[in-house]
């Protein structure tokens, strides 16, 4: 495939640094090149946003911002097999998951923020009051918040990119997409499916891929950019909070997790620990979200782990093409060094694997379902993010242990609770500090439902009204009245 584009003020474009390789993680070859962006690239792009936003009727004509989307939407779903085939190829993603959150659902999704625009309420009367004795008519006014730089991750480009897209369009912001350097392609598709297929105004989308990761701490720090969206490592999202503070602009961040799976002494064993293994190798484990503390019954561990392996050994791993598997390669060379890393780590800690705990033969970026037993909530491999299909199996000593061990992490982004018992199960929920709770299985997953974490898995809400929220600025009119 030739190379990718990118899209600034709306043309598609070369990258002013060449262009840059992009690989199948499933097979290690190169699939073709992508549009190389640079700091000049970057820079156009802002000002294309910001003369977008400023100049022109973007941000005040809902209409017109809800029929882009949905015309988005549709050109979308119609060249949805050509993203299926490069998400696939691209990403390492499951075809199977493509049909859902990998692409289908987060397309279909882009209906809910054209929707709440439709309908939300962009003037409130406040109603009339005398403050300071002025007799004087009150209106909040919400309107967009600028130009948005969005910063978004590899593991589900299209879910994280259309989450952000959504909201901040539909809100009237302008944007300037940044995505990860190992899924470009996945991005850039999206641009000319914009240049080409719907009427969004130049300036109004921007993307620019890039091998420099840099290039986002642009976003972060130019004066020109009023908020920055970014979903990522923890790490990466306290840089871009630093960077971003020296203009005081809004920042979201959507950061890492290490999400405890918490099973109850009356919970049914075998089918929390099947959906617990089913849930940490989804696409290789490489989600924030991914529940990869199972924290059990200290009386039950033994067989828990037993059922989690058992599990674990139906699933099948391999080529991301194949309908029937779920855990694929991870997403680079890179990346499958640092989980190898961390299972020696868990050797070294005193950890043992009930199973997996390395890398199979042949090509891909791939990583064994991993069990690791005999640790407890200290160790690193306990507490820091992982991002692959390693599964830590922890022991409770009741349902009070088991809340300290889930809230025992910096971070507080999603869990589980699998009981019988309702008000126990209640109990738990309640004192669990983290943005999303899956209780005996259900799913919080949907375009209506906010998500987030607590403490430093981030700051804000993505999705939801909460999320069409974040893209809003808040302003009261104040009108004397006789």
């Amino acid at each position: 495939m030739t190379a990718t584009p990118l899209l600034i003020d709306g043309e598609l474009a070369p990258g002013g640094a060449g262009t840059f390789p992009t690989v199948n993680p499933a097979t290690e070859e190169v699939l073709g090149s992508a549009a190389d962006g640079d700091a000049s690239d970057m820079d156009c792009a802002i000002g294309a946003a910001r003369t977008a936003f400023d100049d022109t009727d973007w941000s005040r004509d809902v209409a017109f911002r809800v029929h882009c989307l949905r015309q988005l939407r549709d050109a979308l779903n119609t060249d949805v097999e050509r993203l299926r085939e490069i998400t696939v190829a691209e990403a390492g993603a499951p075809v199977r998951l493509t049909q859902s959150g990998h692409l289908q659902g987060p397309i279909n999704d882009l209906a809910f923020p054209a929707d709440t625009a439709e309908s939300y309420p962009w003037r409130v009367d406040l109603g009339r009051a005398e403050p300071l004795g002025v007799p004087t008519k009150r209106t909040l006014v919400r309107e967009p918040f600028g130009v948005v730089g969005a910063i978004t991750p590899w593991n589900f480009p299209h879910q994280v990119t259309f989450a952000k897209l959504g909201p901040a369009l539909a809100a009237g912001n302008t944007v300037v997409l940044k995505p990860a350097p190992d899924t470009p392609w996945c991005a850039a598709e999206v641009g000319r499916i914009i240049a080409e297929k719907t009427d969004f105004p130049p300036g109004v989308v921007n993307i620019v891929t890039s091998s420099d990761h840099g290039l986002g701490a642009m976003l972060a720090g130019d004066p020109r950019v009023d908020a920055v969206s970014f979903t990522g490592s923890t790490a990466t999202g306290r840089s871009v909070m630093a960077v971003a503070s020296q203009t005081i602009k809004k920042v979201f961040l959507e950061l890492g997790g290490k999400s405890a799976f918490v099973v109850l002494d009356d919970a049914d064993l075998v089918a929390a620990c099947t959906r617990a293994a089913f849930a940490v190798t989804t696409h290789a484990g490489q989600g924030c979200a991914l529940t990869t503390r199972l924290v059990v019954p200290l009386a039950r561990y033994d067989a828990a782990v037993s059922a989690v392996v058992e599990a674990m050994s139906q699933l099948t791993v391999g080529d991301p093409r194949d309908p029937n598997v779920l855990c694929g390669p991870l997403i680079s060379a890179k990346q499958r060094d640092r989980v190898q890393g961390y299972l020696d780590l868990a050797l070294e800690e005193g950890g043992a694997f009930a199973c997996g705990g390395g890398r199979p033969s042949g090509a891909g970026f791939f990583i064994e379902p991993t069990v690791i037993t005999g640790l407890t909530n200290d160790a690193r491999v306990a507490r820091e993010e992982i991002f692959g299909p390693v599964l830590v199996v922890l022991a409770h000593d009741g349902d009070a242990d088991a809340v300290r061990i889930a809230n025992d992490s910096p971070y507080g982004l999603s869990g589980a609770v699998f009981g019988a018992d309702p008000e126990r199960i209640g109990w738990v929920v309640s004192r669990l500090r983290t943005g999303t709770i899956n209780v005996n299985g259900g799913q919080w997953y949907s375009p209506d439902v906010p998500f987030g974490g607590y403490k430093q898995s981030g700051i804000g809400r993505e999705m939801g009204l909460a999320g069409f929220e974040e893209y809003l600025e808040t302003k009261v009119v104040a009108e004397a009245v006789s």
